[in-house]
C-alpha cells in the first residue's frame, strides 16, 4: 500500500475560498454589526447566524447576495474558538463562496460582505504568520525569520505569495503597496512581500529550495505546494518593477494569470466546501420547497423499499410452508422417492465425511516408508525368464549353487 498523500481535488471555478486571522476578542460582533448594515442597505439579500453544532465549537454566519449579471453568490464565514494572549488574541477565520457561475475577480469580494473596510478593522491578516492582507509587508531582516516567513509563502495554498525586490530604497510612492490597483476579489486573497536592497542572496538562498528565484529589482509568484498544473517560474516571473507609483502592468498581469490557473483545494478547504454546500440552512421559499420535496421523494422511495421487501419476504415464507407440509404429507404417505430415501438411509453428511475419512486412513497408512508389507513368492512358483529370483524376490541376497560359502580373498 502506497504512503503517499492522495491529490487534493481541484478548486471548483465557482468557488471563491479565503482565510484569515481576526485580531481582537469582538469578531462575532463585528461581522454582525455589518452584515445587518448590508441587508439594510440591500447590499445583500439576507443572512443567518445558525445555532451553534456543539459546545466549545465554531462561530457560523451565512449570507446571500447578488452580483452583476444577477448571479447568486452563497457564502459561509467560519469562526474559530478564541485562542492566543494579549496582543496576540483573536480568532481565525474561514470564508467559503460559491457562485452559481465561474467566478469573476471583477465581483465584490465576499470578505467585504462579512468584514468592514477601514485600516483598523482587524481582519485583514493572514492566518498563519499575521501578515497584512493587500498590504506592503517588509521580509524580516533576521534569517530565521526570514526562512520561516519565506517558507510558509511558498508553500501557502489559501493566499497569493507576491515577493518584490527592491532595487534601491523606494520613496513614498514607491512604498505603496503593487497589489492596490488588483481586483477586489483578488486583493483580499494576496499577500506583497518587499525584499530590501542588501536581502537579495538572502532571500534567493530559502527559495533556491523550491526551484525558483527572485530576479534582482523584479518580482515573483510565489507556487504554493503543490504548485498548480501549468505553473513555470520564468512566466510568472517579472525582471523589473518600477516602484515609482506608476501601474506596473506586467506584474498585475502575472498575478491575474496565475488566480486564473486551476489550483487544488487549500488543505482544510475540502471540510468548509462541504459544510457550505450541505449545512447551508439560509433558504428562499422556493428552496424550502424544493427540499421539502425532495425529502417526500425519498421517504416514498424508502417506503415503497421496504413494501417491496415485506411482500418478497412474506412470498418467500409462503413458499418455504407449502413445501414442508408437501413434505410431511409425502412422509406420511410414504411415497418419498427412492432418491429421497437413499439420502436419508445413507445418513447425515457428517457421518458420510467420517466414513470417507475412515477408507482414507488404511491408504495413507500404507504410502507411508517402511510400512510396505513384504511381498513372498508363493510355493512352486516359476523363476523368471533370465533366471533370476521369482517374481517379488531379491536376487542380490540368494545362496550360493551348492550351499558353500564363498571363501575369503575371492
Amino acid at each position: 500500500m502506497s504512503n503517499s498523500p492522495s491529490p487534493r481535488p481541484a478548486t471548483p471555478p465557482t468557488v471563491w475560498p479565503a482565510r484569515g486571522r481576526h485580531s481582537g476578542p469582538a469578531a462575532e460582533d463585528v461581522v454582525r454589526r455589518h452584515l445587518k448594515r448590508l441587508k439594510a442597505d440591500d447590499v445583500i439579500h439576507d443572512h443567518l447566524e445558525p445555532e451553534p453544532s456543539g459546545p466549545g465549537g465554531e462561530k457560523v454566519f451565512e449570507a446571500r447576495w447578488l452580483v452583476p449579471g444577477e448571479v447568486t453568490v452563497r457564502a459561509r464565514l467560519a469562526l474559530s474558538p478564541l485562542s492566543g494572549s494579549g496582543s496576540g488574541l483573536g480568532r481565525e477565520w474561514v470564508l467559503m463562496a460559491e457562485a452559481e457561475q465561474p467566478w469573476d475577480p471583477r465581483w465584490p469580494s465576499p470578505a467585504t460582505m462579512f468584514w468592514p473596510q477601514g485600516p483598523d478593522t482587524g481582519w485583514e491578516y493572514e492566518a498563519v504568520t499575521g501578515l497584512r492582507l493587500g498590504e506592503v509587508t517588509p521580509l524580516p531582516d533576521d534569517d530565521k525569520e526570514l526562512r520561516r516567513v519565506l517558507r510558509h509563502a511558498a508553500r501557502d495554498t489559501w493566499t497569493l505569495h507576491l515577493v518584490v525586490h527592491e532595487a534601491m530604497t523606494p520613496d513614498e510612492r514607491g512604498r505603496a503597496a503593487v497589489v492596490r490597483v488588483l481586483p477586489e476579489g483578488l486583493r483580499h486573497r494576496v499577500v506583497e512581500h518587499r525584499a530590501a536592497p542588501h536581502r537579495f542572496r538572502a532571500v534567493n538562498w530559502v527559495l533556491d529550495d523550491f526551484g525558483v528565484r527572485l530576479p534582482r529589482g523584479g518580482a515573483l509568484v510565489l507556487p504554493g505546494s503543490p504548485p498548480p498544473p501549468g505553473y513555470d517560474a520564468q512566466d510568472f516571473s517579472v525582471r523589473s518593477v518600477f516602484l515609482d507609483g506608476t501601474e506596473p502592468t506586467e506584474l498585475i498581469d502575472a498575478v491575474k494569470r496565475f488566480a486564473a490557473l486551476p489550483r487544488p483545494l487549500p488543505n482544510g478547504a475540502d471540510r468548509a466546501l462541504t459544510a457550505l454546500r450541505e449545512e447551508w440552512q439560509l433558504l428562499t421559499p422556493e428552496e424550502e420547497l424544493a427540499r421539502a420535496r425532495e425529502l417526500v421523494t425519498m421517504y416514498s422511495e424508502a417506503l415503497e423499499a421496504m413494501t417491496k421487501s415485506r411482500d418478497l419476504y412474506r412470498e418467500a415464507a409462503e413458499r418455504a410452508h407449502e413445501a414442508l407440509a408437501v413434505y410431511r404429507e409425502s412422509e406420511a404417505e410414504g411415497t418419498l422417492t427412492a432418491g429421497k430415501q437413499a439420502r436419508t438411509a445413507a445418513g447425515s453428511p457428517f457421518q458420510q465425511l467420517a466414513r470417507g475419512l475412515g477408507r482414507l486412513k488404511g491408504t495413507a497408512l500404507s504410502l507411508r516408508p517402511g510400512t510396505t508389507p513384504e511381498r513372498r513368492p508363493k510355493a512352486g512358483a516359476a523363476p523368471d525368464d533370465d533366471g533370476g529370483s521369482p517374481a517379488g524376490g531379491d536376487a542380490g541376497t540368494s545362496p550360493p549353487a551348492g550351499g558353500s560359502k564363498p571363501r575369503t580373498g575371492d
